[in-house]
């Protein structure tokens, strides 16, 4: 499914960001979630596995993707 995913049925929900919108998610069949730009909603698009959801999720609550300070 990855290769050639259908995003043309797919419902966005947006997250708000400072400055306009953010990152906008989809949930699709089978478990696969797609990422994109809210203020560039004709641009690129991120597809996960459900593994790799989980993994990615699980990077964010562990603090992985973090700026150092």
């Amino acid at each position: 499914m990855k290769g050639n995913v259908d995003l043309s049925a797919a419902t966005w929900r947006a997250t708000s960001g400072p400055g306009g919108t953010g990152v906008e998610v989809a949930l699709l069949a089978e478990g696969y979630v797609a990422l994109r730009n809210g203020n560039d909603p004709a641009g690129g698009v991120l597809v996960f596995t459900p593994s790799e959801w989980t993994a990615f999720t699980a990077g964010v609550q562990d603090g992985e993707f973090d700026r150092p300070q």
